[in-house]
Formats: structure tokens, sequence, C-alpha cells
């Protein structure tokens, strides 16, 4: 019965899982290839050269990359920190009234993320919400907290809060409540506790979480454009400049492969360490 019910369920999935397949692969193949080609051709039949590879580590857009993986590795870095407790007491210790949070959370999600920073940008900018209302009781005016790497990475910190949040608050639930007692127990401090029973058992959603706030954080384009002004030019700025206003193509899509090939290398090695199965509804064996 068991092997009857797995069979109707892949073929019931077998045709929207070959539409996802075949609409996520076709995109990578076209622009794999295109990564090939001669600068700025606009067709697939030329003969590869691989020259815009050799431009992306010969003209300084290797320092975007390092700028983009640098930023997302800080912000995600800062967002554990900061959920952490917050999805510890939604995990253990809030009940009915992690709900609330939970809402409250999610109802930012409703708004773009470009109205959201430039609602930043209208309270940080000189002139703005701060700046203006401290200038008017006080007389003390500054140039205002815009356009620099440190403001950028609280865009980043502020946009992907809720996707580091929720993995997080799954992965603490799955933390037996009779682990951490024995471990009390016995002696075990707070810190022992937290480094041998919580970060290990909770490993899963910790690795999702932080996947999925560096992903998006190491994509992001709007933060350093919004709130950097450009102060540093990340990768995806760098995408969108070859495909549009550059009309290169090629770059663009070599420019893409690359940070598709890092980002999935260090998915791939990220979910291999831990046991997916357990966030799933799995039980731990």
């Amino acid at each position: 019965m068991e092997r009857q019910d797995r069979r109707i369920g892949f073929l019931s999935a077998a045709p929207i899982g070959l539409i996802l397949l075949v609409s996520f692969l076709a995109p990578l193949l076209v622009i794999g290839i295109f990564s090939v080609m001669p600068q700025k051709v606009f067709g697939l039949l030329n003969i590869p050269d691989f020259s815009s590879y050799k431009l992306v580590f010969t003209k300084g857009y290797s320092k975007s990359l390092l700028w983009s993986f640098g930023m997302a590795m800080t912000s995600t870095g800062i967002l554990f920190v900061i959920c952490w407790p917050l999805a510890f007491g939604m995990a253990k210790v809030f009940k009915s009234f992690s709900l609330v949070i939970t809402i409250a959370v999610v109802v930012t999600l409703f708004v773009s993320e470009n109205i959201r920073l430039f609602g930043w940008v209208l309270t940080l900018m000189k002139g703005g919400l701060i700046e203006g209302h401290l200038r008017t009781w006080t007389g003390f005016t500054f140039e205002g907290a815009l356009y620099n790497v440190p403001v950028i990475v609280f865009g980043l910190v502020y946009a992907y809060f809720p996707f580091m949040l929720f993995p997080l608050v799954q992965g603490i639930a799955m933390v037996p409540d009779d682990a951490r007692q024995a471990a009390s127990d016995l002696g075990a401090s707070r810190w022992q506790v937290f480094r041998e029973i919580d970060l290990p058992l909770s490993a899963p959603g910790i690795v999702i979480g932080g996947l999925l706030s560096f992903v998006l954080a190491a994509g992001a384009m709007a933060e350093s454009k919004l709130l950097g002004g450009q102060t540093v030019i990340v990768i995806a700025d760098e995408i969108e400049t070859a495909f549009t206003y550059g009309q290169n193509w090629p770059l663009g899509s070599a420019l893409s492969i690359i940070l598709i090939l890092i980002i999935g290398s260090l998915s791939v090695f990220g979910v291999s360490r831990v046991n997916l199965d357990l966030i799933m509804g799995g039980k731990r064996s």
C-alpha cells in the first residue's frame, strides 16, 4: 500500500516537477552559453572565447564580489545574534504570544522592500525625521546617517530579518526540553547548554536561516542603491549594468554564473552538514 502511494505521489508530482525543472534549467543554460560568447554579442551562434571571465578578474569586478559577500556574511552574523534570543522566546517561552510576534513580523513583508527602505531614507537623511527634529529642538545638526557601508548592512539586517527568525524558531522548537533540563541538572552552565545542546540540535534551523539570509543579502541591490548611495558597487548592480546600460550580455552572464556557482557551492556544503528531514517534520534518530 505504501509503495503504491509513493508511486501515485510521484506520478502526480512529475508533470509540475518537470515544468519547474525546465523553467529553472533553461534560463541557466542560456546564461551559461552566453557567458562564453565574445563581448557585446546578442546571439548564441558565435565562437566561444571566454573573454568575459577574463574581464571579470582583470577589471575590478572581483572587488564587487568581495563587497557583496562581505556585507552578506556580516549581516547574516548580526541577524543570528539578534534573532536567536527572540526565536528562543517564541519557541520556548512566549507560548500564544508568539502568534502576535509572527503576525507583526509577517505584516512587514506585505509592503515592498523598496518602499520600506525609502522610509529609512526619509528617516536617516539630512533634514529627515531624526536630523530635522533634532535640529529644531536642540539646534544640533549632522550630515545624516546615509551613504556608508554600515547603513547598507543595517538595511540588509532590516530587510531579511524574517528569513533568519522563522527558521531559527523552527530549529529551536526541535530541541527537547528534557535534554536541556538534564544538562542543567548535571551541572552544565547556561553557556554549556547553549553550546552543547541548543546549537547542535537546532542546527537545521540555523543552516536554513543562515543560507536564506546570506543568499538574499549577497544578491541584494536596493540597499546599496537607496541607503548607500552606491558608496560601494555590489555584484548585483554590476550584473544589472552589464545587461542594461552596458549592453554586454556575455559579461552580465559571466558575472551571474560566478555568483550562482559560489552561492550554490556554499548552499550545498551547508545543507550537506545537517539533517534537513528534521525541520520538515521527520523524527530524530
